[in-house]
């Protein structure tokens, strides 16, 4: 079995398949849920600078996840948090 990856321990157990039909395994040590080898992307900061010129260019949200090439749920949420730090950041005291 897989150690854990946030305490990695080695007493993890089969939990499972997710939807694409990788296992799921557990750890007995933490109660984690983790999948062996994930294929999450990171955003990188590249990325995140060419979001952040692209929004100022006010070009659609689509139009941005194609070129960066990211999810449009993921523009959607970065620029919820970004605009709510815009707005903390403005707020005058």
């Amino acid at each position: 079995m897989p150690a854990c990856p946030q305490c990695q321990s080695s007493h993890t157990v089969k939990n499972g398949r997710i939807h694409n039909g990788k296992q799921r395994f557990k750890c007995k040590a933490c109660g984690r849920q983790f999948i062996e080898h994930p294929t999450q992307k990171r955003v990188t900061p590249e990325q995140i600078a060419l979001i952040d010129r692209l929004l100022l260019e006010r070009l659609s949200q689509a139009a941005i996840a194609r070129v960066a090439q990211v999810s449009e749920s993921w523009i959607e949420s970065y620029v919820a948090v970004a605009g709510g730090r815009t707005l903390r950041a403005k707020k005058p005291d």
